[in-house]
């Protein structure tokens, strides 16, 4: 699993929402790798706990970061290029989820995802593509399968993992000339704190109880943090543009592109139940 570990050895290596979940995971097996980190996180509980199971033995540089601050990420990409030089590999991660229906959800819930979930990783890539381009390094941002499929409750999410995709396809495209690879990550399900973190705006007309999403969420959550994280970081290593993470992220994206009409209504079929889940 760790054939991406040399990749990474002594490299400067910046991660968003290093908290919890796939940021954590992917911190820890950097750490492992030897690389230099510099993790934020919104949540400095989370960030604490990170680096206190990474070690001291490691190079660690923890701030607590607002991806939804333009000019807080402005300074701290200052930050760490003083305190770590150039980052090698930013990873952008940091992401919040919300559920109701668009209709039925307030204005300012989507502008509130959409200013973490897209505007958190375009200010983030905008303050550190300088330094990635002097290390010849690789941007990694995290989308989803929800950024290739149209999801009931999610349209904010959806709206804005749909977009990490556009921007980074084309920011690829940009870069290459650079020697700069952008990889776009989509992961399934994978057993994370998002689905519990996230806030209910306009509960489905069925108005199913919350423990009940919540339960059908893990039984979605087939893919673990850490495994999440090996599968990244290997298809970053490669210098990768999309990266799709999980047995149900594969089949998803197979149907979507073999029925891009009717791809909800088959899932549906093959999946009862997750397809409720909102």
């Amino acid at each position: 699993v760790m054939g991406f570990t040399k990749t990474y050895a002594g490299k400067t290596c910046v991660i968003t929402g290093a908290g919890s979940g796939i940021g954590r995971a992917l911190a820890i097996a950097l750490g492992k790798s030897g690389a230099h980190l510099a993790l934020s996180d919104i949540n400095e509980e989370g960030l604490a706990e990170t680096k206190t199971i990474i070690g001291a033995s490691n190079k660690v540089m923890t701030d607590r970061l607002d991806v939804s601050d333009a000019d807080a990420i402005a300074a701290y990409a200052g930050h760490v290029k003083q305190a770590m030089g150039n980052a090698d590999y930013v990873f952008n991660v940091a992401g919040i989820a919300r559920v109701g229906s668009f209709d039925e959800s307030p204005l300012s819930s989507f502008e509130t995802v959409m200013n973490v979930n897209l505007y958190g990783v375009v200010r983030m890539s905008k303050a550190f593509l300088g330094q990635l381009k002097e290390t010849q390094g690789g941007l990694i941002n995290i989308s989803s399968i929800f950024g290739v499929i149209g999801f009931p409750g999610q349209a904010d999410y959806c709206a804005a993992k749909f977009a990490v995709r556009g921007f980074s396809e084309t920011l690829a495209t940009e870069m290459e000339p650079h020697g700069v690879s952008v990889t776009s990550v989509h992961p399934g399900g994978v057993a994370t704190n998002i689905a519990r973190s996230a806030k209910v705006d306009a509960m489905p007309s069925h108005g199913r109880p919350r423990e009940e999403m919540d339960a059908e969420f893990d039984k979605a959550a087939i893919t673990t943090a850490d495994q999440a994280a090996a599968i990244i970081l290997k298809g970053a290593a490669k210098g990768r543009r999309r990266v799709i993470v999980g047995k149900d992220a594969k089949l998803v994206q197979l149907i979507s592109r073999l029925f891009p009409e009717n791809y909800f209504k088959i899932l549906r079929k093959l999946q009862p139940g997750t397809t409720d889940l909102l």
